[in-house]
C-alpha cells in the first residue's frame, strides 16, 4: 500500500487476501458521514490505487462500506455549500465530484457499495456510479435523492444515473417529492440491487458480489419508451400538474426545474449529465435554497436539545382520550413505544383505540406491523398502568382546577424518576405544578394539531422546572420523531403567541371589508400552508377566542370571532366557522375568484408583519434561547414559509438588500421580492 492511501483521515483502505479493496467511510468528528471537499479528494486517491491494482491484477473489485452503524452516506455536507458564491463556483465544485464518480464507474474492476443506514443525496449518487448495489432491511436504511428539499437537484449526476437504471415512472416521482425510501420501495425503485437482512450479512454479501463480477441489471421493459422526445413531454406535462397542485414553482422552483431538465434532455444521458450541472448552479446559489438549508440546519439544532446521556423510554401513560390524548399516544404507538391510555370516560377510550386502528391499517408497513402497533396500545380507563410509565401526559381539556386535581392524583402513583408533562396549549406551567408535592418535576408538552402531522413540541419550562426534566423531556420527544423547542412558561409559549395577532390581524380586515377569500390567498400568496381565516376554522373559533383572553388580544361583541362562536359555528369540527367543510374539507366556490398578484403580495406583507412583530417581542422577552429557535418555532409550529428562512432571518434579510439596494442606488427590495 503507497503512503498516499496509508495517510487517510476519513477511509480505511485494505486489501485482502482474496484480492478485494474495502474502502470503509467514517468521517471523523461527525455521527453521520457526508461528502465534503476533503472526503472527495481521499476518494480519489483511492480510486486511483485500485485503478493501478486492476492493472496489475492486485485488485480484483472494490467495496464501499460505511463505518458508521446507522449511516453510509446521509449527503454532501452542506456547511460547504454556502461558500459558494457564484455560478462559476458551483459548477467548479461540482465536477470535482462528478470525476471522481465518472472514474469509479469506469473502473475495469466491479464496485460494490454495501450500504446500511442513511444513504441519501450524494451518497445515493455515490451509489449509483458503483457498478452494483446491496442494502440492508434495516429500519435506519433509507435511500433518496432528497435534494429538492433544499432548493435544489441532484448535483453529481443521480438524476441521469437513476433515469438511466430504472426509468422515469420509477425515478423521477420519489426524485420530485425528495422521498425517502425503505430498502424494498429503494429495490423496486430500481436504485438497490440485493437486501441482506441486517448489517451482520452485508460484507459477506459485498464480498460475494465482488468475487461473481455483480453488475446491475438496468431495466429494460417499456420505461424506456418513454424517454424518446414525445413520452417525455407527456410525462413532463403530467408532471408539472402534479407538482403544481402541491408546491408553487415560484416558491419551490426546484422539482419544476428538475422536470425540465427531464423534459429537455431525458433522452441521452451524456446530455442529461452535461445539463444537470448548468440547472443545478443557479438553484445552489438562490435565496430559496439558503433559506432552506437554513432551515435544516435549524431542525437539526433542535434535535441537538436533548442530551445524550442514553435515557431511552418505553412505556408512555396519557391522560386524557379526547383528540390530542388519543393522536399523542397513536404518535407513540408508532415510534415503537407501549402506551397506556386513561380517560374518565370508558366511551371516549373506545373511540380512541378505534381511530388509532385506522391509523395504524393507514401509516404502518404492513397488516403484521399494523397489528402490532394496536397491541402496543392499551385501553386503561382507570389508571392502572400509571405504575409502570417512564413518560405520564396528562391531556385533557384546558382547566386549570381540574388539571391540578389530576396531578395531585397521580403523583403518588408515579415510577421512581418517571417524566411528568402536561399538554397545556396556554397555562402557566408553575400554576398547574402547585398541585405537587415535588412542583419542579413537572414540564409542559405543547404538541400541535394535528399531532401526526406537524414535526414542532415544545417543551415548556415553568418557574420551578428543574434542568433534567427539560432535558428528558426534549429526549423523549426527538424519542418520538418530534423537533422539541424549549420555551419559558409564558402566555402562549412562542408559537401560540406570535399566530394570535396574525389571525386577529387577519380577522380584523374582514371586519374591515377585505373578503375572507383574498386574505387567504395573500397569505399563502406569501408561502404560508394555509390562510390566517381557514387556519382559525381548523385550530377551532373557540380555541382562538380561549388564546384571544389569555393575550388580553380585544374581542368586542361585534366582532366576526365572537358573533359565530355565539352561534355555535367553531369551524371545521362543526362543520362551519368562516367557511364551511364538508368530510373534514373547505367547501370551495365553483369559479375560484381572480386576484391580482401585485395587490396580493401587498397584503401578505400586511398580514404576516404583526407575526413577525410578536416574535421579535417574544425574544426580546426571552421566551426561547435565541433568534434562531424563534425562527424554528416560527417554521416548524406556525408555518411559516421554510423558503424564506424564518420570520427574524426573513426581516433581516430585506433590511441587508434594502441596505445594499440604497448603497448602490438601485431600486429597495419589498417583502414579496
Amino acid at each position: 500500500m503507497s503512503a498516499d492511501i496509508a495517510n487517510l483521515k476519513h477511509w480505511q483502505y485494505t486489501i485482502d487476501l482474496e484480492k478485494i479493496a474495502w474502502a470503509v467511510f467514517d468521517v471523523k468528528g461527525q455521527s453521520h458521514n457526508t461528502l465534503g471537499r476533503e472526503q472527495f479528494e481521499e476518494l480519489d486517491r483511492i480510486v486511483t490505487a485500485v485503478a493501478h491494482g486492476a492493472q496489475d491484477r492486485t485488485v480484483r473489485g472494490l467495496v464501499i462500506m460505511s463505518g458508521k452503524d446507522k449511516s453510509f452516506i446521509a449527503g454532501a455536507n452542506i456547511k460547504e455549500f454556502d461558500d459558494l458564491k457564484t455560478e462559476e463556483d458551483v459548477i467548479e465544485a461540482v465536477r470535482a465530484g462528478t470525476a471522481v464518480f465518472d472514474r469509479i464507474e469506469a473502473l475495469p474492476v466491479p464496485v460494490v457499495a454495501a450500504i446500511n443506514g442513511a444513504c441519501l443525496g450524494g451518497g445515493l449518487e455515490f451509489a449509483l456510479a458503483c457498478h452494483y448495489r446491496i442494502a440492508t432491511r434495516e429500519d435506519a436504511t433509507r435511500i433518496g435523492l432528497p435534494e429538492v428539499k433544499l432548493g435544489i437537484i441532484p448535483g453529481l449526476n443521480g438524476s441521469a444515473r437513476w433515469l438511466r437504471q430504472a426509468g422515469p415512472m420509477s425515478a423521477m416521482p420519489p426524485m420530485l417529492a425528495g422521498k425517502l425510501l425503505r430498502p424494498g420501495q429503494a429495490r423496486a425503485a430500481g436504485v438497490v440491487d440485493q437486501l441482506v437482512p441486517t448489517r451482520h450479512e452485508l460484507k459477506w454479501a459485498a464480498r460475494k458480489a465482488v468475487l461473481k463480477n455483480a453488475h446491475s441489471q438496468p431495466y429494460r421493459a417499456w420505461q424506456p419508451l418513454l424517454l424518446f422526445e414525445p413520452g417525455r413531454a407527456f410525462l413532463a406535462n403530467r408532471m408539472r400538474k402534479e407538482t403544481a397542485a402541491k408546491v408553487r414553482a415560484d416558491h419551490y422552483p426546484a422539482p419544476f426545474r428538475l422536470i425540465e431538465l427531464f423534459e429537455k434532455h431525458g433522452g441521452s444521458f451524456d446530455d442529461m449529465k452535461r445539463a444537470e450541472t448548468k440547472f443545478f448552479a443557479p438553484l445552489m446559489i438562490s435565496d430559496q435554497s439558503r433559506n432552506l438549508r437554513r432551515v435544516f440546519r435549524l431542525s437539526e439544532m433542535l434535535k441537538a436539545e436533548a442530551p445524550k446521556d442514553g435515557w431511552r423510554p418505553a412505556r408512555v401513560h396519557v391522560i386524557g382520550a379526547g383528540i390530542m390524548g388519543a393522536d399523542v399516544a397513536m404518535v407513540c404507538v408508532r415510534e415503537g413505544l407501549e402506551v397506556s391510555l386513561q380517560d374518565t370516560s370508558t366511551e371516549a377510550v373506545e373511540k380512541a383505540l378505534k381511530r388509532a386502528d385506522a391509523f395504524f391499517r393507514k401509516r404502518m408497513r404492513s397488516p403484521l406491523e399494523a397489528e402490532k402497533a394496536k397491541a402496543r396500545l392499551l385501553a386503561d380507563p382507570q389508571g392502572a398502568q400509571i405504575h409502570r410509565a417512564d413518560v405520564v401526559i396528562e391531556a385533557i381539556y384546558e382547566n386549570l382546577d381540574a388539571k391540578r386535581a389530576v396531578f395531585a392524583e397521580v403523583e403518588p402513583k408515579l415510577k421512581p424518576g418517571a417524566l411528568l408533562a402536561t399538554n397545556t396549549s396556554s397555562l402557566q406551567i408553575e400554576d398547574i405544578a402547585s398541585a405537587l408535592r415535588d412542583p419542579s418535576r413537572l414540564i409542559g408538552l405543547h404538541f400541535f394539531n394535528p399531532v401526526a402531522v406537524l414535526p414542532l413540541v415544545e417543551v415548556v419550562k415553568g418557574a420551578d422546572s428543574r434542568e433534567d426534566e427539560i432535558g428528558r423531556g426534549a429526549a423523549f420527544v426527538t424519542r418520538i420523531g418530534k423537533l422539541p423547542l424549549i420555551v419559558k412558561s409564558s402566555p402562549g409559549f412562542l408559537v401560540n403567541r406570535t399566530l394570535a395577532p396574525y389571525m386577529f390581524g387577519a380577522m380584523q380586515k374582514l371586519a374591515e371589508g377585505t373578503p375572507k377569500e383574498e386574505i387567504d390567498a395573500a397569505a399563502e400568496e406569501f408561502g404560508m400552508p394555509v390562510g390566517p381565516i381557514e387556519l382559525v376554522d381548523i385550530v377551532g373559533l373557540d380555541v382562538a377566542l380561549s388564546v384571544a383572553k389569555i393575550l388580553k388580544l380585544p374581542t368586542p361583541d361585534d366582532h366576526p370571532l365572537m358573533q359565530l362562536v355565539a352561534e355555535k359555528k367553531l369551524g371545521k369540527k362543526t362543520g362551519e366557522g368562516f367557511y364551511k367543510w364538508v368530510d373534514g374539507k373547505r367547501e370551495k366556490p365553483a369559479a375560484a375568484p381572480n386576484f391580482a398578484k401585485a395587490d396580493l403580495s401587498v397584503l401578505g406583507r400586511e398580514l404576516i408583519a404583526p407575526l413577525i412583530d410578536e416574535s421579535e417581542k417574544a425574544l426580546a422577552d426571552g421566551v426561547v434561547a435565541d433568534a434562531d429557535h424563534v425562527d424554528a418555532g416560527a417554521v416548524f409550529g406556525a408555518g411559516f414559509a421554510p423558503f424564506r428562512g424564518g420570520p427574524l432571518h426573513y426581516r433581516a434579510s430585506l433590511k441587508a438588500k434594502e441596505n445594499g439596494a440604497a448603497k448602490t442606488g438601485g431600486e429597495p427590495v419589498h417583502a414579496a421580492g
